[in-house]
């Protein structure tokens, strides 16, 4: 079993206005296995979150750690990171021009694995991966990202994720932009790497529509920068119904 551990978390970003705090003391353990759904209003610090753990640049640690099986992950330059098994699916994936979709996901697995995966076995396993996120062939000879459509660009996410089999999963508003068969066929990919790999996942959202497909253990409430609440699958109900304004009064939730 594998564990991600956030302790007392605290993080800010530079704006045109000056500095910013946007964490102010994030506690989080994710084990093998085990789904998170981050949900909260606009500005709540989701995103920072993922983005802070993946190691984006612009955000900047002042307090608090990050583990991954004991090992600190702040120290880990990004691609450290993903060596050590975290995955992150980005709310805007970027285009990278002139690199093949077919080139870039088996760098990225040698590059994770240290040894190039046997050609035959590599190819057979990217073919299902893709018929079952309903992607057709010509996708591997295009660029990555480039011209590719909002619901596109989310099911490469999830091929990636299906084929590099990392120990957590970063899922930063993967529904977002997704009609119903591409929000069901995305959340089926997530689904299967979670089965086959045991994976841990960190799902923000801001809907609960999602979480009908993949189904949390644990769900946190994030209001300014905090955990103001966090409980089962059943919290996620509740803010269905009620929606965020009664935690805009309140002291965060300890524990």
């Amino acid at each position: 079993m594998s564990t991600l551990e956030i302790r007392d978390l605290q993080v800010q970003v530079e704006t045109d206005k000056g500095i910013k705090e946007i964490l102010k003391g994030v506690d989080l353990t994710i084990n093998s296995g085990e789904i998170h759904a981050i949900m909260g209003p606009n500005g709540s610090g989701k995103s920072t979150l993922a983005s802070t753990i993946a190691g984006h640049p612009s955000y900047e640690v002042t307090g608090g750690s990050i583990t991954l099986d004991g090992e600190d992950v702040l120290e880990m330059e990004v691609d450290e990171r993903a060596k050590a098994g975290l995955f992150l699916a980005m709310q805007y994936p970027v285009e990278i021009p002139g690199v093949t979709m077919a080139n870039f996901l088996r760098t990225a697995k040698t590059a994770i694995d240290g040894d190039a995966p046997p050609i035959r076995e590599w190819m057979k396993d990217v073919k299902a991966a893709m018929a079952n996120l309903r992607m057709g062939g010509e996708f591997m000879e295009r660029n990555v990202n480039e011209g590719f459509s909002g619901g596109e660009k989310k099911r490469a996410e999830i091929l990636q994720l299906e084929l590099l089999k990392p120990k957590f999963a970063l899922l930063d508003e993967t529904d977002s932009g997704l009609d119903v068969d591409a929000l069901r066929i995305v959340s089926e990919g997530v689904n299967r790497a979670h089965d086959n790999n045991d994976m841990g996942v960190l799902l923000i959202t801001h809907y609960t529509r999602i979480l009908n497909y993949i189904k949390p253990d644990f769900v946190h409430v994030f209001v300014d920068g905090k955990v103001a609440e966090q409980g089962g699958p059943e919290l996620a109900e509740r803010l269905e119904a009620e929606g965020y304004d009664r935690y805009l009064d309140i002291q965060p939730a300890q524990g």
